[in-house]
């Protein structure tokens, strides 16, 4: 019998609360973003071959000024290396299980996304779950790999490629829907992994994404920080912390439906953010939105590291209305 085709999709995701202390042992809440996914394709066939992605991974440009304008935008890296990577990973993660995956079972892997590139919306992530799940499936090891284990191998995969980052994108690109996350010191060093806690998505009140034309590159803001950290700097201590009590205390509003406390708390977390790593690091164009949402009185802060900003218009319809008017006039 031949084995069919594999898909899988993964959404993006929204940084509500906390972020970014995931990295730094804190307390996070993230949400998947339904209007943004990766998908990938395992085919099986012969022998193990990636497909390039004609956008992202595309050799062929209009001229030298196509090919300039793509680069700034997009970066050089593609996904294909995210799909080698994730299964050099999941090899080398069997082998440590033990289970033995036969050589003549092999595929092929593609991948699509809408995800926009260098947004802060988890795109290279999204991508790399979505290998992932294609392997666990199609080598049947699904229950060999439990599903709190799953994003540290999505991270690993990643890290493979120096790309800095956290749990947080990976746990609730894993669970899907909302998702609170503990990192507590303690539980991460004895089990390597946090505690995670799936919540109604029926807390959450409507949310506002706004996201920049211009990318940024979301891994380098992540460098001063963790360096002064790993220095044991005082500051970047105290900010983990308050980040962390966000998030706690923000389960708290999304669950009581505390509108105002709700905003307050994603204030604070990109004020905190903003004090932490500098105007110059955040960017103008990042700056920028935040302004925009802040002209007319809605809360806002990052959905990640930049490129991209999550807005709650807590004095409803009228509030709203003037926010997307300010937004898309930027």
């Amino acid at each position: 019998m031949v084995q069919e085709k594999i898909t899988s999709h993964v959404n993006a995701r929204i940084g509500l609360l906390g972020n970014p202390s995931d990295s730094y042992f804190g307390k996070t809440i993230s949400l998947s973003l339904a209007n943004f996914c990766a998908e990938v394709i395992l085919t099986p066939t012969s022998h193990v071959a990636f497909v390039p992605h004609p956008l992202h991974d595309g050799g062929c440009y209009t001229n030298l000024e196509d090919l300039r304008t793509r680069l700034s935008g997009e970066g050089y890296s593609g996904g294909i290396r995210l799909l080698k990577a994730i299964c050099k990973i999941f090899l080398e993660a069997c082998e440590k299980r033990q289970i033995r995956l036969p050589a003549e079972k092999n595929f092929t892997l593609s991948y699509e996304t809408n995800i926009p590139r260098q947004a802060g919306l988890s795109g290279s992530s999204a991508i790399v779950c979505a290998a992932l799940n294609c392997l666990l499936e199609f080598y049947g090891v699904g229950e060999r790999f439990p599903m709190h284990e799953r994003p540290n191998l999505v991270l690993s995969a990643e890290e493979e490629l120096g790309i800095t980052a956290g749990l947080q994108d990976r746990v609730v690109q894993v669970y899907g829907g909302v998702v609170y996350m503990d990192f507590d010191r303690d539980h991460m060093q004895a089990h390597g992994y946090g505690r995670y806690e799936c919540l109604d998505p029926a807390v959450l009140p409507r949310l506002w994404l706004v996201y920049a034309k211009e990318p940024s590159d979301s891994g380098a803001v992540h460098t001063d920080v963790r360096q002064r950290w790993q220095r044991g700097d005082a500051d970047v201590a105290e900010a983990m912390t308050t980040f962390a009590s966000i998030a706690e205390t923000g389960r708290l509003a999304l669950e009581t439906g505390d509108r105002l406390a709700l905003a307050g708390l994603m204030d604070r977390n990109f004020d905190t953010r903003r004090r932490l790593f500098g105007d110059a690091v955040l960017g103008e164009v990042n700056l920028r939105m935040i302004e925009c949402a802040r002209s007319v009185g809605a809360a806002a802060k990052f959905t990640g590291s930049g490129g991209a900003i999550v807005a709650f218009c807590p004095e409803g319809d009228e509030q709203e209305e003037r926010t997307l008017c300010h937004a898309s006039s930027m």
